[in-house]
């Protein structure tokens, strides 16, 4: 390698750093606003300088329970649901190599939903004494696991093929639909109300103890991904280039998309079906670092926390005195721009 080519290259990946601590603080800072302006709002405005005296003096502010128990958990669940979920439509997106790749198009979301609808309506029948609503979580995540597997081994053939993988997730995501809707028709009142709040995504009365639920499975998955993250851009290339590098494809492809699985999974049992974050935030991230996957999940991580705080902030002061799922918000921009991706994608995808 000659003198300048070397200075080309330590110019540009200057540039790709640069890029990425820019974006990095910029991210940081709007979702700390967002966070600041969503403690500040809702049903019983407080000003600035309450919220900061209820955060560092709780036991001298009359507004100690309200901050600290009932709207900071609830966006510190938001940033860790819209970190997870856009993380693993990162992964995703990488994997298979489709930019219409997201959790809730592949069938996970949907295998999390049927799961823990299921579970909810086995709560209003006589099994209730031997369940409870607090394993719901786990049954979401069981679901989501067991979509996985199935669209893993029906899209098994010689191997696992992104094309196959996204055909059999759409596919299997509408049939688990319509067997969740089923589900809801069938169940008593009360459940079917419960599992419907739930499916539109709402973060309404979270808890310190949801927040330490879903932090672990962002800790452990955050780094395995960084660490095949090298993988994941060579098979990019495609298989054979990959092969060529020397890259486990199969066992590094399982991998990241259990990791894939772990966030989605958790994020929805926690939160419900926030339909699209996976896939919007991940489009806007390669914008301001391009599509290496080391670059991509932190950065889509920040902008999956701004969707899912914003959307919630705007549940809960827009129609006040309602406090509507911040589902239907992040839907409402996801459904317009799936169809923009689709039609943009028509010929390559």
């Amino acid at each position: 390698m000659t003198q300048s080519s070397t200075l080309t290259y330590e110019s540009g990946a200057n540039n790709e750093s640069n890029r990425l601590l820019h974006s990095l603080w910029l991210l940081s800072l709007l979702l700390a606003a967002s966070a600041g302006l969503s403690l500040c709002l809702g049903s019983f405005p407080t000003q600035p300088l309450q919220v900061l005296g209820a955060l560092t003096a709780p036991t001298h502010s009359d507004l100690a329970f309200i901050i600290w128990q009932l709207r900071l958990p609830r966006i510190v669940l938001a940033i860790l649901v819209g970190a997870a979920l856009a993380m693993a439509g990162a992964i995703l997106q990488s994997i298979v190599r489709n930019p219409l790749a997201s959790p809730d198009v592949v069938g996970i979301t949907s295998g999390a939903a049927l799961a823990a609808v299921l579970y909810l309506t086995l709560l209003s029948t006589s099994l209730s004494t031997l369940l409870s609503i607090h394993w719901l979580p786990a049954a979401a995540m069981l679901g989501a696991l067991a979509s996985a597997l199935l669209v893993a081994s029906l899209a098994w053939k010689n191997g696992i093929s992104p094309s196959r993988v996204v055909l059999v997730g759409i596919g299997l995501a509408a049939a688990m639909g319509a067997g969740t809707t089923l589900l809801i028709v069938i169940s008593e009142d009360s459940a079917a109300m419960t599992a419907y709040v739930w499916l539109t995504g709402s973060l309404y009365a979270a808890q310190w103890g949801d927040v330490m639920g879903l932090m672990p499975w962002l800790l452990a998955a955050t780094p395995v991904v960084l660490a095949f993250s090298r993988h994941a851009d060579a098979m990019a290339l495609g298989d054979q280039v990959a092969e060529g590098l020397g890259v486990p494809i199969l066992r590094s492809r399982m991998i990241l998309l259990g990791c894939s699985v772990a966030l989605a999974g958790a994020a929805v049992a926690f939160a419900g079906g926030l339909s699209f974050v996976g896939l919007i935030a991940p489009h806007l991230a390669s914008k301001l670092v391009g599509r290496n996957l080391a670059r991509l999940v932190p950065v889509s991580a920040l902008v999956g926390a701004l969707i899912v705080v914003n959307a919630d902030l705007l549940g809960r002061v827009a129609f006040l005195p309602k406090d509507l799922p911040a589902g239907i918000f992040v839907a409402g921009i996801g459904a317009p721009f799936f169809v923009y991706l689709l039609h943009r994608s028509r010929g390559r995808v």
